[in-house]
């Protein structure tokens, strides 16, 4: 790419263009005269940015309403943006079931899809499921394949930033696994993987519980908890990507293992899996005292391990999400621990997008990287047709 200066007029074209786009993409269809008061524009540039975006297949001309020409002469033109000049795919790979979601240009979910997986199911056998719940959504939608501009994915684990999987103790064969490279042969666009509780929180902020705040901390509540976090409205990942790992709080001792705090015996609970836990759970809810006491104890620990994170990065809001947001009365020991070692206790809430939490996450990432690139001026951009 040849060097900008200040005064290339390449550049000025791409950043007039990027103001235009933008303008059309934040609402209904515009004419020339509502783009030249919206972004400041002439007339003159603002036509032929307009012309300009309508060859890259990125605007399109909306012909008049049934009625309007006889009732005002000839009418304004007007255009609209297209969301439909690209597709994104957000997928969430869990250890129980894997899901997608489908939107176009405008990230408005236009389809959604999802099949069960068996918590023992292979690396290979769970992608294949992938595969084939993408199948599902393309076909279902009428996308073509080479529409998608590019793909998210939430998935339990620490994640490098090239998409493979440094540690991944929650589904089998997912430490060291490639799955940024594996999903890629199945795409022609890029494919952004992150760990699953830091697209939830993205998620939250978009659609959810967080939309009016920057400072969020989002906490997956499972058997090893693991919490997403937003600060200044941006995504921390730490050093290494092994932010918000509170699930292993109890290895710098913290007290017992999962294992022992829902154990219902005196012997640890085993097998530690989800069936096992609702097990638990539904006991508590019959009355059984040792159920019940063993519930309190896992409440209790997901209460501080929330509590270390919360002293750590002092957020606006505490998300909860993951099965243990349908606890009954999980918000309000959250709520008077907090109160008793924070300065300026969170607002805690339960996450308002349940199972769909993380592929929402992994959506909005995907479309984080399609604006990065509709709204740069460092080059242009084509729109597939």
């Amino acid at each position: 790419m040849s060097r900008l200066t200040g005064g290339d007029p390449s550049l000025l074209r791409r950043i007039n263009s990027a103001v235009v786009l933008h303008a059309l993409r934040g609402g209904d269809a515009r004419t020339l005269t509502d783009l030249t008061r919206i972004t400041g524009l002439s007339r003159p540039t603002v036509e032929g940015v307009v012309e300009g975006l309508i060859g890259n297949g990125l605007v399109v001309e909306v012909a008049p309403e049934e009625g309007e020409a006889r009732r005002q002469g000839r009418p304004a033109r007007r255009f609209r943006f297209r969301a439909e000049a690209g597709h994104l795919l957000g997928i969430e790979i869990g250890p129980h079931r894997v899901a997608a979601l489908m939107s176009g240009l405008d990230g408005r979910i236009i389809g959604a899809g999802s099949r069960e997986v068996p918590e023992t199911a292979s690396a290979d056998e769970r992608l294949e499921r992938v595969r084939t719940v993408v199948a599902d959504v393309l076909r279902r939608t009428g996308v073509a394949r080479g529409s998608l501009r590019a793909v998210g994915v939430g998935t339990p684990g620490i994640v490098e930033a090239d998409g493979t999987v440094r540690l991944g103790t929650a589904l089998p064969g997912w430490t060291g696994l490639a799955l940024g490279g594996r999903l890629r042969r199945s795409f022609r666009c890029p494919v952004l993987v992150e760990n699953d509780a830091n697209a939830a929180a993205v998620a939250e902020q978009w659609k959810g519980a967080a939309t009016d705040s920057d400072d969020i901390v989002f906490v997956l509540a499972g058997l090893s908890p693991g919490a997403g976090s937003l600060i200044g409205g941006r995504l921390h990942r730490g050093f290494g990507g092994a932010a918000g790992e509170i699930g292993a709080l109890h290895l710098l001792g913290q007290g017992a293992t999962p294992e022992t705090l829902l154990s219902t015996t005196d012997e640890p609970l085993h097998p530690l899996d989800e069936q096992a836990v609702a097990e638990v759970f539904a006991l508590a809810r019959e009355g059984d005292a040792r159920a019940r006491e063993a519930v309190e104890r896992f409440i209790q620990r997901l209460v501080h391990d929330v509590a270390a994170l919360v002293l750590a990065l002092d957020p606006e809001v505490v998300v909860i999400g993951g099965w243990a947001a349908g606890l009954d009365g999980v918000l309000e020991p959250l709520r008077k621990e907090l109160a008793r070692f924070c300065l300026r206790p969170p607002r805690v809430v339960l996450s308002l997008l349940g199972e769909a939490v993380v592929a929402t996450g992994a959506l909005r990432l995907a479309l984080d990287h399609v604006e990065e690139q509709l709204f740069a001026v460092e080059g242009t951009v084509t729109a597939r047709r």
